[in-house]
């Protein structure tokens, strides 16, 4: 388990510790949930166990014994879903699994995981590279993968509604596949109205959705995103739980926060496509965009120019039609030396960073400084600006947006790295 050390101060580390001497909680009479970076429940009924979502490969043994612990017996696992192929999610399997136990995922399951395995090399780049690890507590005991670090074999993918009952009670497997993963799936409870709804919301309760992932995945869509909560909502759930954060109880609480994030992201939606029929550009909508102060959300992976991004690059495409240019493999560095010759150098670019950055403009200074260190990556006063500039956005963001803060702290270190210091 990679560890990291970071100042931010959110809601997505608070909720998300692994802890491994926690035990697992009640939820009610027939249902528990154990806390890591993701949250596994089991559900238990006279005739059987199921078992949804299992914790990262270093997670599921002690995840089993949580739950057996708490129950007071050995499980007796006769089925396990998983709700979306982020190992984080699946990565345990092994531990609650054995002969006769169905193994649920989506019908995409299988196809999303290949792509997300083939692009591995590339997601764990420069890109994202730690940004997920968990981080070590004090006096909490270290996990290493254990014997049970293998992947899940599917015997169900599911498709179209997937009806079946343990004991009694009854589990109806549904995909969603708008959320944070395109084989995302829910399972409802309808004799409970409990809904498992896993990363439908995101990792964030009461966030926005994360439609378009900074770490790399497929998109999801906006409108289709709404279309499968209020799928959701039509159930009437009373009791809905995540993959990342606490129980929600309530009908009328479960929909007045649902509600809010579907109008919120429906604002966004029209905002975008209005935006686009009217000919702004995208930058001018990024930087305009102002939600109701009634749909703000709770502060989540990164701010809502992000998502104005997300749909209008899901209708627009990648060409920006901004300038022919964009059609060829030729981007704008390719005549950033000939600018810095013009403009008579290196130190003439610093210049007008320094300035950029002295009137609040850090992401104005750092295009000047990506000009000079992609010429001379180890230039120490272009480094120095760039520090400072990415120091600036960092405290700007204040821990507001998850993704925004850890990315910044990671170029922080890398330019630091690359200053020496």
């Amino acid at each position: 388990m990679h560890v990291y050390d970071t100042d931010v101060d959110h809601q997505m580390i608070r909720n998300t510790p692994w802890l491994p001497s926690r035990p697992a909680e009640q939820v009610n009479d027939h249902i528990w949930l154990s806390r890591s970076n993701s949250y596994p429940h089991l559900i238990t009924t006279p005739d059987g166990d199921v078992v949804i979502n299992t914790g990262a490969n270093v997670q599921g043994p002690r995840h089993r014994e949580r739950f057996e612990q708490a129950i007071g017996r050995p499980l007796n696992t006769r089925a396990i879903v998983i709700t979306q192929s982020h190992h984080d999610h699946f990565g345990g399997w092994g531990a609650f699994n054995a002969p006769g136990v169905e193994t649920i995922v989506s019908a995409s399951y299988d196809k999303v995981w290949a792509e997300r395995q083939r692009l591995a090399a590339y997601f764990g780049g420069r890109r994202t590279a730690g940004m997920y690890d968990r981080r070590l507590q004090p006096g909490e005991p270290i996990t290493e993968a254990g014997p049970n670090a293998s992947l899940p074999v599917p015997t169900r993918y599911v498709k179209e509604p997937y009806r079946f009952e343990v004991g009694g009670r009854k589990f109806e497997v549904r995909q969603a596949p708008a959320g944070e993963s395109l084989d995302g799936l829910l399972v409802w409870m309808p004799d409970e109205a409990t809904v498992f709804c896993g990363n439908l919301m995101g990792a964030i309760y009461g966030a926005l959705p994360h439609l378009s992932t900074i770490r790399g995945d497929r998109q999801r869509s906006a409108r289709f995103f709404i279309e499968d909560v209020e799928a959701l909502l039509a159930l009437e759930p009373e009791l809905l739980l995540t993959g990342h954060d606490h129980p929600v109880r309530g009908r009328q609480k479960i929909r007045d926060d649902l509600t809010k994030i579907t109008e919120a992201v429906r604002y966004i939606y029209d905002w975008t496509l209005d935006g686009m029929a009217a000919g702004r550009s995208l930058e001018e909508l990024m930087g305009e965009i102002r939600l109701p102060a009634a749909l703000q959300p709770n502060p989540g992976r990164g701010p809502v120019s992000w998502y104005v991004r997300a749909v209008w690059e899901e209708y627009a495409g990648w060409y920006r039609a901004d300038t022919i240019t964009g059609l060829y493999p030729n981007p704008p560095r390719t005549v950033w030396p000939d600018l810095i010759e013009m403009a008579g150098g290196p130190q003439a670019l610093l210049e007008r960073a320094r300035t950029r950055l002295a009137t609040g403009k850090a992401v104005e200074a750092l295009h000047f400084t990506d000009m000079i260190l992609a010429q001379d990556p180890a230039q120490p006063e272009a480094l120095d600006v760039e520090i400072a500039a990415l120091q600036a956005l960092r405290k700007a963001d204040a821990d507001e947006h998850y993704d925004v803060s850890r990315l910044l702290e990671m170029e922080i270190a890398r330019a630091k790295a690359a200053r020496g210091s």
